[in-house]
């Protein structure tokens, strides 16, 4: 049960969504923008997240966008997760989101709220870093569109007021080969230790971690190294793994050293799959 009490607001566009925000902002209500609902009654219920008022954006019809033209996919940040698979407009995002979590949560889990989530894991930005995506972006100065890999690093990074409208992938960049590895100590809907998702393009593989550190991450230099057939495959991983800078987790789920055991062979796996067929 959450502890406190918050008022609802459910507006029906971007403009009314951001005028309430910085009305109530104002008044030291501490709103949060909220689709899915699932962090606030987590996170509500232990006390570890708190506000007077919440904005529903679900009504708001930018953020309700499924669609697939002849040059792009656009995903509206409400929409699930188990909806967004069940249209079929993005195979490698759905190979991640089949493993988030289990299906139940899944009508719940929203893109936007994954993509924001104060969890570590957040592994839809995965295939969206990899494709080079771009997001939408509502702010109290308008709307604006921008690469993710200059609006993410760690987490995405949104000004006071801000919330995501769409994410938009290219479809040159949709069919691709790809890959989603994800791997558990245990149970099949239980936390993840990592998950490793990889993308071949132009004969090279480009990859993306989550799991392994506080937050999900994609690393040049660590694909460079995979990438370096002038030496053997162990040499690649393990110059690879080497250029790790962030403090690996060690928690319940699994030890830091039990977690680069784990990625070493997810990567191993990655790259007898991708180098090994031209379709995965």
């Amino acid at each position: 049960m959450i502890s406190f009490d918050f008022e609802y607001f459910k507006p029906t566009s971007i403009k009314e969504a951001i005028r309430l925000y910085h009305e109530l902002d104002e008044q030291g209500k501490k709103p949060m923008y909220f689709s899915g609902g699932t962090e606030l009654i987590t996170l509500g219920r232990v006390n570890q997240l708190e506000t007077k008022a919440v904005i529903d954006i679900k009504s708001i019809p930018e953020c309700l966008v499924l669609k697939k033209d002849a040059t792009r996919v656009t995903l509206g940040a409400v929409q699930s997760l188990n909806k967004i698979r069940e249209q079929k407009l993005f195979p490698f995002l759905d190979k991640v989101i089949v493993e988030i979590a289990d299906h139940t949560a899944r009508n719940k889990i929203t893109l936007g709220g994954n993509l924001c989530a104060n969890i570590i894991y957040r592994e839809t930005i995965l295939p969206l870093l990899l494709t080079n995506s771009q997001v939408v972006i509502a702010s109290q100065t308008g709307i604006k569109e921008l690469p993710i890999t200059e609006v993410f690093n760690q987490t995405l990074k949104l000004e006071k007021g801000e919330f995501l409208v769409q994410t938009i992938t290219e479809n040159k960049e949709i069919d691709l080969p790809s890959l989603s590895v994800k791997k558990r100590r245990q149970w099949d809907v239980g936390y993840p230790l990592i998950t490793v998702a990889a993308l071949l393009k132009k004969g090279k593989i480009k990859v993306a971690i989550s799991g392994l550190c506080e937050f999900p991450f994609r690393d040049p230099q660590i694909e460079e190294c995979l990438n370096n057939q002038q030496v053997s495959k162990e040499s690649r991983i393990k110059e690879a793994m080497d250029q790790i800078s962030h403090p690996i987790l060690d928690d319940v789920h699994g030890s830091a050293e039990y977690r680069l055991f784990v990625l070493k062979n997810t990567l191993e796996d990655i790259l007898d799959a991708l180098e090994g067929a031209k379709h995965v």
